[in-house]
């Protein structure tokens, strides 16, 4: 390992708390570092995510005298290459009982699939626009085009290339978007002409397959209750010359940012974010018991203060990037309870299009996204 690599992810490690993410202090150290190559910047991420991946084997063996922070990270890279070279070598009670803090087990079943994808490199997916797939994977290379006709704007990035550097992403080409979140735009399924709101916009990832799959036509609401976020969804949609959207701040409670009353409404609501531990290791050890409560009750108020911004007979959408039953299967019950005119919509799952449709559709890292959790009603 390259010493100059070794220092930084040193840095990077003894920096991170939980009010100070690995992923932000890793962002800012690689900003700081002077003529770092790409290739050991790729290296320093990917030694900081080994290092929190394979946290839970580090932390259960006896502590030494002689056990420094750099031998730790120099274990953990080792673990990491004995597994995608031989995962056989980890025996499943053994993954399942390291890969994720205890309190884990309370609210969701940690299933071997799960853990093993937990500890594999995350595949990286972009969006574009269908008619401009096959073109897209041809210049940037690299491409793998998923076989599923309804991801029709999805690709797999499989090189090392920086594409926030590449000409087509300042072109506005494609955007960098989890494959289960591209599945969260399809499921609302947006027509062209429509009003829909997305209550909880962020930076706007969401909003802007909202409007290309309205092909830019009809008017798309957004607000979230951070104002850097909104300016940071000005800029992407400007680059995506998206143009048919409005942005007002709310703070999810019962005084909405707007009278108007909408065809659809997307709810992605801040949350745990155990779906995304593959991809944001170090949030695994960083996340707690409290925080699964806490959200579940905020996931509750914003959807119980959304739901009266619907038209008749329109549809609203609930998406978390996590599995825990706290923040899906109650928050939904405690919904339908306190608002009985909303009638759960079935969902069908463009992954397995074979299966029946569901009023709950369960996505997993295993299948190569974020575990993601989606539910919808329609306003009787």
């Amino acid at each position: 390992m390259n010493e100059r690599v070794l220092a930084l992810v040193e840095r990077v490690v003894q920096s991170s708390s939980r009010e100070q993410p690995a992923d932000a202090v890793l962002r800012a150290e690689l900003k700081r570092e002077q003529n770092l190559v790409p290739e050991l910047s790729r290296r320093t991420v990917d030694a900081v995510f080994a290092y929190y991946r394979w946290w839970g084997w580090l932390e259960s063996e006896p502590p030494t005298a002689t056990t420094t922070m750099r031998e730790r990270v120099v274990h953990a890279l080792a673990l990491q290459t004995r597994y995608e070279t031989h995962p056989e070598c980890f025996p499943a009670a053994e993954l399942i009982a390291k890969v994720v803090p205890p309190w884990v087990e309370k609210h969701l079943s940690v299933t071997l699939p799960w853990a093993r994808a937990l500890q594999n490199q995350p595949p990286l997916w972009l969006r574009t626009r269908p008619e401009h797939r096959q073109d897209l994977a041809s210049r940037l290379g690299d491409c793998r085009i998923p076989p599923d006709s309804a991801l029709a704007g999805a690709l797999e990035y499989t090189g090392d290339r920086d594409l926030f550097c590449t000409a087509e992403f300042h072109e506005g080409a494609f955007e960098v978007q989890d494959l289960s979140s591209q599945i969260v735009g399809l499921v609302s399924d947006p027509k062209p002409g429509e009003c829909w709101w997305d209550a909880c916009a962020g930076e706007g990832g969401k909003l802007l397959h909202l409007s290309t799959l309205m092909e830019n036509r009809g008017l798309i609401w957004g607000s979230d209750r951070a104002a850097w976020r909104l300016q940071r969804l000005k800029r992407r949609a400007a680059r995506a010359q998206v143009f048919n959207y409005r942005l007002a701040p709310w703070n999810g409670g019962p005084k909405l940012p707007t009278k108007t009353k909408f065809d659809g409404i997307l709810v992605d609501a801040p949350c745990s974010g155990l779906g995304t531990w593959h991809r944001n290791p170090h949030a695994r050890w960083t996340t707690t018991e409290q925080d699964v409560s806490e959200l579940a009750e905020v996931q509750k108020q914003l959807l119980c203060c959304a739901a009266p911004a619907l038209k008749p007979g329109g549809k609203l959408v609930y998406a978390v990037c996590t599995l825990t039953r706290a923040e899906t299967i109650e928050v939904t019950e405690a919904l339908s309870q306190a608002c009985p005119d909303l009638k759960p919509l079935p969902l069908l799952n463009p992954l397995r299009p074979k299966e029946p449709a569901s009023p709950q559709l369960w996505l997993g890292a295993e299948e190569g996204g974020n575990g993601m959790f989606i539910a919808a009603w329609r306003n009787k």
